[in-house]
């Protein structure tokens, strides 16, 4: 009778924890990540200095421009690299249609500035070795690195489209074909 009773008490303390888990609303993982920031929601403003000490508002580009930010985990991986590449390759055509675009990683501005140097990118990379703004759009993950994200902002400053980004090949195509139309 005892292991009975035994058994049913670990069954509901499990039973208790996994539906607790699974009503939980949050988009984070269980830890102490918070969740990404939602479409429609209006975009935190940041400032942030490029690898050049160039300082960048978002607020700056309100009711001029769409704004692309994507948050990429660490300059010179392979991927990153790929996903910067795109960027740049396609970057006259984000200008053409007065399209800014950021990077932000929470790498510090000499990492940055050597990316930069290696693939000869052409738009901005902004630091945010402070992790601050990764924390503020929900990308920042424990490792101290930001999640692969892209947040395009409309001219009024809302979050028009968030893209968890899979492909990075069609990355800035994508990116590019949905800010050309706001």
């Amino acid at each position: 009778m005892k292991e009975v009773i035994v058994s049913f008490f670990i069954f509901f303390m499990t039973a208790s924890n996994i539906f607790s888990q699974a009503g939980s609303t949050s988009q984070s993982s269980g830890n102490d990540e918070p969740a990404v920031l939602k479409e429609g929601s209006k975009a935190p403003d940041f400032k942030l200095q490029d690898a050049y000490g160039k300082e960048y508002t978002l607020a700056q580009f309100k009711g001029k421009s769409p704004v692309v930010i994507y948050f990429y985990p660490q300059a010179n991986t392979s991927g990153c690299t790929k996903q910067a590449c795109g960027i740049r390759d396609d970057w006259s055509k984000f200008e053409k249609n007065n399209i800014m675009v950021f990077g932000i990683s929470t790498d510090d501005k000499e990492a940055i500035k050597k990316f930069i140097d290696d693939y000869h990118l052409n738009f901005p990379l902004l630091s945010d070795e402070s992790k601050e703004v990764s924390k503020k759009y929900g990308v920042l993950k424990d490792d101290g690195r930001d999640k692969r994200y892209t947040f395009i902002v409309d001219k009024n400053g809302n979050i028009a489209k968030v893209m968890e980004v899979k492909d990075i090949a069609s990355h800035s195509q994508e990116v590019f074909n949905t800010a050309s139309k706001l």
